[in-house]
């Protein structure tokens, strides 16, 4: 018999004026626009409708400005004291090196042949200037699972959230780099199943 893993609440951070604009954030630390506050607010409603005993949960995000802010806006709109949760430094997003702050159709037109590249296998490509693949991520997420051991509350990045679906749900690869993953809402992650509320 085995142990059933513990239910993972998942939680992008709101958006941003980059994510907006399209541009490529990665470790850029840019903080929450309006509608990504507005989007704060609603994941906190979303969590308490799908876990009734959301206090009791372990609370964990990434330190950058976004994912704080959207941990500190959802925990005030459930009724939580806004900064009791953890901070964990391996939940930080994927960095795409020296593309950071271009837009895509930016790097298409610059470097056309590396984005062609990237295009052909998104997840094990490595971007230029100290870049780090979505496999990469996967490594440094992967020691965060194993230290959840009852359910959890994760704020992070898309990067983020990508790299949890191949490890707990069994996503592959190719459709894990390219699903979407939603501002706003909560990705519930439940043995090897997940679904967004």
């Amino acid at each position: 018999m085995t142990l059933s893993r513990p239910k993972i609440y998942f939680i992008r951070h709101g958006e941003t004026d980059w994510n907006l604009e399209g541009r490529l954030q990665g470790q850029k630390d840019i903080p929450l626009n309006d509608l990504g506050r507005v989007q704060a607010e609603e994941a906190g409603r979303r969590l308490q409708s799908v876990a009734p005993q959301f206090e009791d949960l372990a609370y964990v995000a990434s330190p950058m400005l976004r994912t704080r802010e959207t941990m500190e806006i959802l925990r005030g709109a459930v009724g939580l004291h806004p900064e009791s949760y953890k901070l964990d430094d391996r939940l930080i997003e994927i960095t795409f090196g020296a593309w950071e702050g271009m837009t895509w159709k930016e790097v298409r037109k610059a470097e056309p042949q590396l984005a062609a590249l990237r295009e052909r296998d998104k997840w094990n490509y490595v971007p230029p200037g100290g870049g780090e693949s979505y496999a990469m991520l996967v490594d440094r997420i992967h020691p965060i699972i194993e230290d959840i051991t009852r359910d959890t509350v994760i704020v992070a990045h898309g990067g983020v959230a990508r790299a949890f679906l191949a490890l707990c749900c069994g996503v592959n690869s190719r459709q894990a780099a390219s699903m979407d993953i939603w501002q706003g809402r909560v990705l519930v992650i439940e043995g090897r199943n997940h679904r967004w509320v």
